[in-house]
């Protein structure tokens, strides 16, 4: 098929992956009505055309994070992108580092982060989930740092996993080896089959010393899951804070006052995500409570934004409502399963055409420019079109 846009990177992944994988990638929690309305959030705002207002290529380049970068988004933290193509990590990292953006490795990541610096390069930074075995967080920091990774983002949604009713389904994060029925359903995907045997089999690298979580990627994510601090609190983050020396990043934060406690906590920036509908189901878009979080925290604290991004017009909806930069999950994974390297760029490449394209049509040179405008460039639209 012909890739044109992200929905089609999406039909390539599943038209590759087992199911056990695509619907790790896809799903959402409960219902999945928040994973719904991430994408339909974008839809209350209209963009302002402008017309005979600019000639020149618009310039995509802003700063986020402490740093100009070639575009205003980056690569999230993805679990397991091993799983869905063999190296998945180090193709998406390198291919994230040619479009001169940053990638930030998972603690749920089949490559190491030594390994990621090692063969993949570019602007790394590295996402921690808060164990309850603060020697592992401790070897993860220290890994992290080791690698020169300056950007650390805590993400602070899931002290409580909700339940993905395709995960359970799948037995993903229950089966410890796997099942006749993944088997078959691997089988069934021989491209897929055939590039997890060149790769052997998918394990955690970066829990090689400790085999008490297990050998297999399967039987690793079940006990790593397990391992999350529930009982992980505002205290937490002002020791990490103070054990941590470059940018710290809260990601998970939905409301203003969780923002404001972030600011004071020492944080360098909030992503304003729901874990892309995969955690607490019911709740907003991410889009729709922004500019509260932007309003709250003032002018001088960074704010990013997560979910439902899939167009490019996104990307600029999200920049004038007053985000400094955006992440992408799923629209790099499912382009990765799709196509490894050369399909993260072919995503980078899309979204990048559409920005440029929407931004020459509003009449504006630059992303600068855009978030200069902010809201103005934006109508708020009195109905949604259902694009569920």
């Amino acid at each position: 098929m012909t890739i044109v846009n992200i929905d089609d990177m999406r039909e390539a992944a599943q038209r590759r992956l087992p199911k056990i994988f695509f619907d790790y990638i896809d799903g959402g929690s409960f219902s999945e009505t928040t994973l719904r309305e991430n994408r339909r959030g974008y839809d209350a705002w209209a963009i302002e055309q402008r017309v005979l207002a600019s000639a020149r290529i618009p310039d995509l380049a802003t700063e986020f994070l402490g740093a100009r970068h070639a575009l205003p988004f980056m690569l999230a933290p993805v679990g397991f992108l091993g799983l869905y193509r063999g190296g998945g990590e180090i193709l998406a990292a390198r291919a994230a580092r040619a479009a001169q953006i940053p990638f930030c490795l998972s603690t749920f990541s089949v490559a190491s982060i030594e390994r990621l610096a090692r063969e993949a390069g570019g602007d790394l930074h590295f996402q921690l989930y808060m164990l309850d075995d603060r020697g592992l967080g401790d070897e993860l920091l220290a890994a992290a740092t080791a690698a020169g990774v300056t950007t650390l983002f805590l993400t602070v949604d899931c002290t409580v996993t909700a339940i993905r009713e395709r995960d359970v389904r799948n037995k993903f994060r229950s089966a410890r080896r796997p099942t006749p029925a993944m088997l078959l359903s691997m089988l069934a995907k021989p491209a897929w089959f055939l590039d997890l045997l060149r790769h052997g089999l998918p394990a955690v690298e970066a829990l090689e010393k400790h085999p008490e979580f297990g050998k297999g990627a399967l039987e690793q994510a079940v006990n790593l899951s397990r391992r999350i601090d529930r009982t992980v609190s505002w205290a937490e983050v002002d020791r990490l804070r103070a054990r941590w020396p470059g940018r710290l990043v809260i990601k998970g934060v939905l409301s203003a006052a969780d923002a404001c406690k972030a600011r004071d906590a020492g944080a360098n920036a909030v992503v304003v995500s729901n874990h892309g509908g995969r955690q607490l189901d019911g709740v907003a878009a991410t889009i729709s409570v922004l500019p509260e979080i932007v309003a709250a925290v003032g002018p001088d604290f960074e704010v990013l934004l997560d979910g439902g991004i899939r167009r490019g017009t996104d990307i600029v909806k999200a920049l004038a409502l007053g985000a400094s930069g955006v992440l992408l999950g799923r629209a790099y994974a499912f382009a990765l399963a799709a196509d490894g390297e050369a399909g993260v760029t072919r995503a980078i490449e899309i979204l990048s055409t559409e920005l440029s394209i929407t931004l020459a049509l509003m009449g504006l040179g630059a992303i600068d420019e855009l978030k200069a405008a902010r809201s103005s460039v934006l109508r708020r639209m009195d109905s949604r079109a259902d694009r569920s």
